[in-house]
């Protein structure tokens, strides 16, 4: 058991890691401090409960799986969508199963389960989780395009014909003509959408 301990702790230290990576992609677009990817995983997580909700699947399992969907990048790191041109990185469900080896077996198999069922693609929850990746990296992008960055109308465009749910799209669209803080100006207007 010791020893299955300290593998849960090396496990939890290495996705601390996640905290300090930055998503490379952004670079790329000329952001000099761009988010990290852990940033990415928490609203992902966030914004797959909202569409798995909207489309009637389970919320929990959608922000459970996008919890877990760039953990490999630990080890892989974040290659950049023209670097995986040149790049081949071992498949994300043999990364995690090397990252969980050793723990005990109830966690491996709850965290190869999110992965494995991410990778799929074939339940509801899955495919509202890796919309969920696409649309936040389109909101994202949005908000870096408002702070002056010119360079991330691709990221947009790919995140958009990459959405599959009609809940995605209409989250996409509704993004794409909004400001990011029209939230707050409605707010402290009084305007509360209702």
């Amino acid at each position: 058991m010791a020893g299955e301990l300290a593998k849960v702790t090396d496990l939890l230290y290495e996705i601390g890691l996640l905290k300090r990576y930055k998503r490379t992609g952004w670079l790329v677009a000329g952001v000099r401090d761009p988010e990290s990817i852990a940033d990415h995983s928490f609203r992902t997580a966030i914004i797959a409960s909202v569409i798995t909700a909207m489309e009637g699947g389970n919320p929990e399992r959608a922000a459970f799986m996008s919890l877990f969907h760039d953990t490999q990048e630990t080890r892989v790191t974040d290659i950049p969508y023209i670097g995986k041109r040149y790049l081949k990185a071992a498949p994300n469900e043999e990364v995690t199963a090397d990252q969980v080896h050793g723990i005990p077996e109830t966690v491996a198999q709850m965290i190869n389960g999110a992965v494995g069922e991410y990778e799929e693609k074939t339940s509801l929850e899955a495919v509202c989780a890796r919309d969920a990746d696409k649309l936040e990296c389109l909101i994202q992008a949005v908000e870096y395009r408002e702070q002056g960055h010119q360079n991330v109308q691709p990221w947009i465009d790919s995140s958009l014909a990459a959405l599959k749910t009609a809940s995605a799209k209409r989250l996409a669209d509704e993004a794409l003509n909004t400001g990011s803080l029209e939230w707050m100006t409605r707010l402290l207007s009084g305007d509360q959408g209702t």
